[in-house]
């Protein structure tokens, strides 16, 4: 019997020739008697070594006739070209993928299986491919094997450094096809190209709400959860994600990087220097759908349409009073924890609002910066021009509901409304008398002073006497 029937003997399988059986032979019996010099690892073929001596070498044989690039393995080499030609001959049976390889199409394929072969020995984490362990590994052993030529940074994937290579480049070889945008990172690309689409492909599992970004979901979810991983180092405070942090930081070291090149103020966030500028352009680009007014902020426009709504989001957790806007409800809470934070510099007095410090500090600086166009009198509260006008304009705004007249201030509105409802919230701490405006208590009290007066002129005579 020929040795081509005695292989078809042993194994059950065609092996045309002696070397050929042996191969087949040392396969079938695990044996590897060839060994690496370098690090002692083990092959059952000699072309195995071959190949497996080439990571030891710098020898590149294998060369692309259109790239010039070099690889160690043939294989390798026809994936290559594969790319360059954008042949794509293996297709995925479940999703019709093509991939450039066979090895990508297996690889691929554990994504619709759910096969993680490949598991950390440290923390037991898996993984769908040889390669992303590889990486992994590195977050426990520190190893950053990629360095950049130009700044040393180093890095624990090859592909980190290529995109980094990019800031030193300022390549940017991966363009939008609808706004012409170029990126350096195909992965930005991907993430801006769901602002035309329209694309959420992440959701939250509490709330439904739809992202554009896996990392805005990771940091919408600590809402539920109420985690704050990132503590500021001066003061404490927490925050859900680090961006944030870093805006924080800003306010303790004075930093502003953000610079306005028209009137040259800074700012430590980029988002305010690009709504400032909008001061400069007139830009206004949130515009109202019911009442068309229009602004700079989307913030702003959507604090304006609960003025629609009516909506009131923001609770007081002491009366109950309900707010639409944030900083209206934080400054209500100071009327029950009597906190002022804004304090003068000149008489030391202080204020629940900023912006009652400011028109405060008018009074030491004599500034009047609201003037009227009609009679050029000045104002140092713009409230106060606009009351002003309306003696020129004769427009009574604030109507009674119960007797149609009215009136060019709210507050005498007010005041007249006690007429018809009785109301009379000012008492005289004297004799109990009560009034429906406090200038007449004013007034009503002064009547106690000149008698409390007149006793005392009463008692003086009579002592002189």
């Amino acid at each position: 019997m020929s040795v081509y029937g005695e292989s078809q003997m042993i194994s059950g399988l065609g092996l045309p020739g002696n070397s050929n059986l042996e191969t087949h032979e040392s396969v079938d019996t695990n044996s590897k008697p060839y060994q690496c010099s370098e690090c002692l690892k083990n092959f059952s073929l000699k072309y195995s070594l071959v190949l497996h001596m080439r990571f030891h070498s710098d020898g590149q044989p294998y060369q692309c006739t259109k790239s010039l690039k070099c690889f160690k393995y043939k294989q390798k080499l026809k994936t290559h070209i594969r790319f360059l030609t954008k042949e794509k001959s293996y297709q995925c049976s479940h999703c019709q993928k093509c991939c450039n390889s066979k090895w990508n199409l297996i690889a691929h394929m554990r994504v619709h299986t759910g096969e993680k072969p490949y598991k950390c020995s440290v923390c037991g984490k898996c993984f769908g491919h040889n390669r992303s362990l590889v990486t992994h590994m590195r977050f426990h052993t520190g190893d950053k094997p990629f360095q950049c030529s130009v700044c040393l940074k180093r890095f624990r994937q090859k592909g980190s450094l290529v995109a980094h290579m990019r800031i030193h480049t300022g390549d940017k070889p991966f363009q939008c096809p609808e706004c012409l945008m170029r990126f350096s990172v195909k992965c930005t690309l991907v993430k801006h190209m769901r602002a035309h689409t329209g694309e959420k492909p992440y959701q939250c599992t509490k709330c439904l709400k739809y992202f554009t970004q896996k990392n805005g979901l990771l940091t919408h979810m600590r809402i539920h959860t109420g985690d704050k991983p990132f503590p500021c180092t001066e003061c404490l405070k927490c925050f859900s994600d680090k961006s944030t942090l870093i805006k924080h930081m800003h306010t303790h070291s004075g930093y502003k990087p953000y610079q306005c090149p028209e009137c040259t103020q800074c700012f430590t966030i980029k988002g305010n220097l690009v709504v400032h500028m909008r001061v400069h352009t007139g830009d206004s680009p949130f515009k109202c759908s019911e009442c068309v007014k229009c602004f700079k902020q989307k913030s702003a426009l959507e604090s304006h349409m609960r003025i629609h709504t009516g909506n009131k989001p923001f609770k007081c957790s002491e009366c109950t009073t309900c707010f639409s806007h944030k900083h209206s409800l934080v400054t209500h809470m100071r009327i029950h924890t009597g906190d002022k934070p804004y304090k003068c510099s000149e008489c030391l007095k202080s204020f629940r609002q900023r912006s009652n410090l400011k028109t405060h500090m008018r009074v030491h600086s004599g500034e009047k910066p609201f003037e009227c166009l009609q009679c050029h009198k000045h104002f140092t509260v713009k409230g106060s021009l606009i009351k002003h006008e309306r003696i020129h304009t004769r427009v009574k705004p604030y109507e009674c509901s119960d007797c149609q007249k009215c009136f060019s201030v709210k507050s005498s509105l007010v005041n007249h409304k006690r007429i018809h409802t009785g109301d009379k919230p000012y008492q005289c701490p004297e004799c109990g008398k009560c009034f429906n405006q406090n200038c007449n208590l004013g007034t009503h009290m002064r009547s106690h002073s000149v008698v409390e007066c007149l006793k005392n002129v009463k008692y003086l005579v009579k002592k002189a006497a």
